[in-house]
């Protein structure tokens, strides 16, 4: 077994690190068997041999565009990356970064940090180490594989994957953006219970379109294919908390009377997970909340690097609007055209920031990107997207499912916030008395699977 180090949280509650009960501070090592070793051990080697793959496929390319310097440069990061997938198999020790882009000195930082952490019998290694740091390293190491090698420093190793999970969801997302369409053309007779009822729909279509992650398939084919309205009643029993009715209440309290007798309404910032299909329903609950009355602007945080195979970069949300303005179906187009409006007026915006790709936990955003976390304090409601957020929110910890969510945010909360997450990492928390031990009982991998989901609410202006 490789770097079984267990230890105690102070507080009682224990952290997950890499399948560990590790402290606070986040020092520990995997647990072999657990979720996190398996993934360190057999997902992350698989990423990166499609990776070192997509990049041989890609040798003509490269060939035609930049001549033998091309081909040069894709052998190089190959041997690179091969290099690398040898480390993280053998439990080498974490290396420092040397590409010299803008987060390096802090991931160096964060490094030293580790090291102080397990003392100085042991470097910090592969197997001795939090999951979230070995996971986020990982992908900054394919980053720095790239940049290391012009001319194909720009190339994203996961576009492939990418553009295929969206051209593979198109029936989903043509089905998605005909009912979008239908309800905007009866937007003004709906009362405001049936508004609250379609708010409700597109909130779960964007949860549930969470579960399209390529990096839980390994980079394999993960697409919608039904339609994803339909799914929603079968679906439904599978929420095990569901604070929808806090979102909207959030949504309405922001709502203020304009100087012209008109309601103006709030900002919502949604935190982004996947491209492709989870991608668009995102957009499509954008465009609901902004057609509807419930938002005057929506602003989208994404990735400023390719990242954990299917995250969303500002290139993955320009191009899907452009796609979807392309496509060749009256509502789908409509939709797109909408879309790009709204991009053009500002009404949307895209954001990123060196934050979201570092292992931090989010209860630290105030000291580490104070910048970032004052952006977020303007926005009247925060929606997060995904597993990596929720295990980032929660401090990748092993919470007893019981310990309100409120709690294992540790502090963070710039605004209200909510977690729009199928579970596909064993944290949990905010679980009614008993209902834990019944899906251990009932569904032993009701953690891992993307078959279970949350809808969680959080507000600093709540009692806590």
């Amino acid at each position: 077994m490789l770097g079984a180090v267990v230890y105690w949280d102070l507080e009682g509650a224990y952290d997950v690190y890499l399948g560990s009960t590790v402290p606070t501070q986040g020092s520990g090592g995997l647990l072999e068997c657990s979720f996190a070793y398996l993934t360190v051990r057999d997902r992350l080697p698989t990423i990166l041999t499609r990776v070192i793959d997509t990049i041989h496929r890609n040798k003509n390319k490269f060939f035609e565009e930049f001549g033998e310097e091309g081909v040069q440069a894709e052998k190089r990061t190959i041997g690179f990356l091969s290099k690398l997938r040898n480390e993280l198999l053998t439990d080498k020790p974490i290396l420092v970064l040397c590409d010299g882009l803008e987060d390096t000195d802090s991931w160096n930082q964060y490094l030293q940090r580790q090291q102080r952490l397990l003392g100085e019998r042991d470097p910090v290694s592969w197997f001795k180490s939090p999951w979230l740091y070995i996971e986020c390293y990982m992908y900054r190491r394919i980053q720095e594989a790239i940049w290391l090698n012009p001319p194909i420093s720009d190339f994203d190793v996961f576009n492939e994957s990418k553009t295929q999970s969206f051209f593979e969801s198109q029936q989903a997302v043509i089905s998605l953006c005909t009912y979008l369409q239908g309800f905007n053309r009866n937007m003004d007779d709906l009362s405001e219970t049936q508004l609250m009822e379609q708010f409700h729909k597109l909130l779960q279509v964007s949860l549930w379109g969470n579960r399209c992650d390529l990096s839980i398939s390994a980079g394999m084919e993960n697409s919608q294919k039904a339609s994803p309205i339909d799914s929603l009643s079968d679906l439904k029993s599978f929420i095990l908390v569901d604070d929808s009715n806090m979102v909207w209440s959030a949504l309405t309290s922001a709502q203020r009377p304009g100087e012209d007798g008109k309601t103006t309404s709030g900002r919502v910032d949604i935190v982004l997970d996947n491209a492709g299909f989870e991608l668009v329903t995102d957009l499509v609950l954008a465009n609901f909340l902004v057609s509807a009355g419930l938002a005057r602007e929506v602003r989208f945080h994404g990735k400023s690097i390719p990242w954990f195979v299917s995250d969303v970069t500002a290139h993955d949300f320009q191009w899907t609007i452009r796609q979807t303005l392309a496509a060749n179906h009256k509502w789908m187009s409509k939709s797109g055209v909408q879309w790009q409006s709204y991009v053009r007026e500002g009404v949307w915006s895209y954001h990123d920031h060196p934050f979201w790709t570092m292992p931090h936990e989010y209860c630290d955003m105030a000291g580490d990107a104070p910048d970032l976390y004052a952006t977020l304090q303007g926005a009247d409601l925060i929606l997060f997207k995904g597993d990596l957020n929720y295990r980032k929110l929660t401090g990748d910890r092993e919470w007893d499912h019981m310990v309100p969510f409120d709690r294992a945010l540790r502090g963070f909360g710039p605004a209200p916030l909510c977690s729009l997450r199928t579970l596909k990492a064993n944290i949990q928390v905010g679980l009614q008395p008993g209902q834990g031990e019944n899906l251990n009982t009932q569904d032993p991998s009701w953690m891992t699977s993307g078959k279970y989901a949350v809808v969680q609410f959080s507000s600093p202006h709540r009692e806590q």
